[in-house]
């Protein structure tokens, strides 16, 4: 868990709430509601606008990038 002051942490939930509102971001959340989660893996959606299942490992972790530079 991060830690940050309170001041950051309610502009961190202003941006993370603007994010997940988004339409493109909507869309995804429906399609994986349609679709349905499994315990063992993610749905991963490319940049094609397709999607595939992926070890959560990998999704989780930008596919052995890390996720400081995202």
């Amino acid at each position: 868990m991060q830690s940050l002051t309170p001041t950051a942490r309610r502009m961190k939930a202003i941006r993370d709430k603007r994010a997940a509102m988004t339409t493109k971001r909507k869309a995804r959340k429906a399609q994986n509601q349609r679709i349905g989660q499994k315990s063992d893996s993610d749905i991963h959606h490319k940049s094609d606008g397709s999607i595939e299942r992926v070890s959560i490992k990998n999704n989780r972790g930008n596919f052995g990038n890390g996720t400081k530079n995202e």
